[in-house]
């Protein structure tokens, strides 16, 4: 009752598209009209309807992945556990699928915990997450949570220094604007302004 997805994805060689995504519902005693109804809905899922009959061999490594993911959601379990599903692929079907999966995540509402050693994967589908050093886990928190306030060292040093600039979803506008500006009365000169400038290191005047 929890669905898994692997990073080599593990489909049968000798089983079709169909068949393997009926897995765990054959083993779940699903009567065929049932499985066959279960494929007919999850393939347009993934735009793979022509996909039934095929192979795993007559497919492509992201084609593969995409099924190893149905075959997971297929009995409709509450949990699903992704372990580093997206790592053997090249950069352009990871980004698709990693698209896709919070597509299907949203649509289907089930829980999933995806484990990635990728940070941008991390913050891009996540809506928590759980940085564990160790073996203990030192941060679970939001996206935006961890990008601000890292818990140590270790949490900065993974999510790396700039983390943040290269996601400005969560830039406000309160984490770039000056707390405390330097102000002057519309009543002094400008020489004063100037001065009060140099001595604050204020390079520029609204």
């Amino acid at each position: 009752h929890i669905g898994y997805v692997i990073q080599q994805i593990g489909l049968f060689p000798n089983m079709t598209v169909a068949q393997n995504i009926c897995v765990v519902p054959r083993l779940l005693k699903y009567d065929k009209a049932r499985c066959d109804q279960i494929v007919k809905e999850m393939l347009p899922m993934v735009n793979m309807e022509q996909y039934a009959d095929k192979y795993p061999s007559e497919l492509s490594g992201g084609q593969q992945q995409r099924i190893g993911v149905l075959r997971a959601l297929a009995a409709s379990p509450p949990i699903v556990l992704m372990d580093e599903p997206f790592g053997a692929l090249d950069p352009q079907t990871r980004e698709a699928l990693q698209d896709e999966v919070k597509n299907l995540q949203q649509r289907l509402g089930k829980t999933i915990i995806f484990v990635t050693h990728d940070m941008d994967e991390a913050i891009k589908l996540a809506d928590r997450i759980c940085i564990i050093q160790e073996g203990h886990i030192v941060q679970c928190d939001t996206p935006e949570r961890i990008l601000k306030a890292p818990a140590n060292q270790y949490v900065t040093d993974f999510i790396g220094a700039n983390r943040l600039w290269a996601n400005p979803e969560y830039i406000r506008a309160r984490d770039i604007m000056r707390r405390r500006p330097i102000t002057i009365s519309r009543g002094r000169t400008v020489l004063q302004a100037l001065q009060i400038m140099r001595q604050s290191g204020v390079a520029s005047l609204l």
